[in-house]
């Protein structure tokens, strides 16, 4: 499996013939293993240059830029190698079509929400007093599959998450990390803070994934195809975010592993501080390496894998050769 390089500090990253470094603003020198890495993402201000970027053409190494609020801001997205017309033209069908496309959005949605009930359900039997929060989901759930359009599928899918995120405050139980409201752009408390900077990561790899397929990352369904760059990403990452970057929050805040120590205000908002940085991503990458059994496979696969499995459950539901049902984590 190939790994993702993660970079905070201030530098430059240079190549040497066929090597790869970062060199830090100290003169400090960091090669990257060309053959190992899939991915790079840059939270510092980097610096690069013509002959770095193409050496990552070639060994197809995708690079991820981030702001000072630890948002999303941009690939290096090199020229994709498995383009194919036909798919693109399939994802351009399926969009066009209303009913095509919106029952590939419900099926996000409710892929989305089996995930958030998975993860509230665990904690409820755990002790976490839950029940109201899972029957008010529940109510909402019923009506995805009722609605006539995109716009209003959306607004339900928004009413899900506002209930899921009441539950943090129960399951997380830390006065130094209140959820209040959800904030973004930038995040007003810590918590949310942690949720943009988890989504970010999530994002971004499954564009990493995407590129890996013959899928093109700019038609999404549920995520409307328009001046955004990237919209697909945004639809298969709401199926994960619950079992993969909630659960890294829960336990970065249930274990005492990061704290309010490892958090600064920026501007009008809050962020991760680069050793909070360090600590989340270093949890989260251990997630997406995490293997579990996959029944319809009959072997373990990592996170990051299924990912990767379920762009092909996509690419197989445009071709018309299965139709897509989206992963539901054990729990």
């Amino acid at each position: 499996m190939k790994n993702t390089i993660y970079i905070f500090s201030d530098g430059e990253l240079k190549r040497k013939d066929n090597t790869l470094y970062y060199e830090t603003e100290e003169g400090g020198r960091k090669f990257i293993p060309v053959e190992t890495t899939a991915e790079i993402m840059i939270f510092g201000e980097v610096t690069v240059n013509k002959r770095f970027l193409e050496f990552l053409t070639k060994a197809e190494i995708i690079m991820h830029f981030f702001n000072h609020y630890d948002y999303y801001v941009g690939s290096y997205y090199p020229r994709e190698h498995l383009n194919s017309g036909y798919m693109t033209l399939k994802q351009a069908e399926f969009y066009l079509n209303e009913k095509q496309r919106l029952a590939l959005a419900q099926k996000f949605v409710n892929g989305a929400v089996a995930n958030i009930n998975k993860v509230i359900s665990y904690y409820e039997n755990r002790g976490s007093t839950l029940s109201e929060n899972i029957s008010s989901i529940d109510i909402l759930k019923d009506k995805i599959n009722t609605c006539q359009t995109t716009e209003e599928l959306m607004a339900i899918e928004g009413n899900i998450r506002e209930q899921y995120y009441k539950t943090f405050d129960i399951i997380i139980k830390n006065k130094d990390f209140m959820f209040e409201e959800r904030s973004k752009r930038p995040p007003q408390n810590r918590l949310n803070a942690l949720i943009s900077f988890g989504n970010s990561i999530i994002y971004t790899t499954a564009l990493s994934e995407i590129y890996k397929t013959h899928l093109d990352p700019r038609i999404g369904y549920l995520h409307t195809t328009n001046f955004r760059r990237f919209s697909l990403n945004l639809d298969v990452a709401e199926i994960f975010k619950p079992i993969i970057v909630d659960r890294v929050i829960f336990t970065l805040l249930n274990k005492g592993m990061l704290k309010a120590q490892h958090f600064e205000e920026k501007l009008d908002g809050i962020i991760l501080n680069q050793k909070g940085k360090e600590i989340f991503v270093s949890e989260m990458d251990n997630r997406l390496k995490t293997t579990i059994h996959h029944s319809d496979l009959d072997k373990n696969v990592s996170y990051r894998r299924l990912i990767r499995l379920e762009l092909y459950k996509i690419e197989k539901h445009l071709m018309g050769t299965q139709d897509y049902e989206p992963y539901i984590g054990r729990w």
